[in-house]
């Protein structure tokens, strides 16, 4: 384990997910009748879930709207979110000063240009493997799953392990 991305997820109290790239592959499927679909991975709805838990709180901030993606926030039990928003850091502040937290204690995961901001702004701010390349380059550490692929879920173990909070949350299953 990275020690300086542990160090930077020891003292996260909430942590932030893009949606599409992130939490899903990034590839819509929009119908004429003005329809989509987006497809999740379970391993990262299981990972959130599990951050949940563990007592770190989660939001998603994204750029786009969407029924599924509300539905899917309301499944895992997500806090905080807030669609058809790219102005991802003034979101960000609202939710931060609502809860009294410092910047320091949020992670933020991304895939691209609208999510740097946050990500360079945040204590740990993580790109998905195929994340834009600028982006990449400006985050604090990059998955090696892809998005929509269990990054989300390497990330939030990220945050339980560096927090101890990641053997409890598995052994329950045991």
């Amino acid at each position: 384990m990275n020690p300086e991305l542990t160090a930077r997820a020891q003292s996260i109290k909430l942590a932030v997910f893009d949606v599409d790239g992130v939490l899903t592959d990034g590839r819509l499927f929009l119908f004429m009748d003005g329809s989509e679909v987006k497809t999740f991975h379970t391993l990262d709805g299981q990972g959130i879930k599990m951050l949940i838990n563990s007592g770190v709180r989660t939001a998603i901030i994204s750029g786009r709207k969407s029924p599924v993606v509300e539905k899917r926030a309301r499944d895992l039990g997500i806090e905080f979110l807030y669609q058809g928003r790219e102005d991802k850091l003034v979101v960000l502040d609202e939710i931060r000063q609502a809860i009294n937290i410092e910047y320091e204690q949020i992670a933020y995961l991304g895939d691209d240009l609208p999510d740097l901001p946050v990500i360079r702004r945040v204590g740990l701010g993580m790109a998905v493997a195929t994340a834009n390349a600028f982006v990449r380059e400006h985050a604090h550490g990059i998955t090696e799953a892809k998005g929509g692929h269990g990054a989300a879920r390497e990330f939030c173990e990220l945050i339980m392990r560096s927090q101890g909070t990641l053997e409890a949350a598995q052994a329950a299953y045991l």
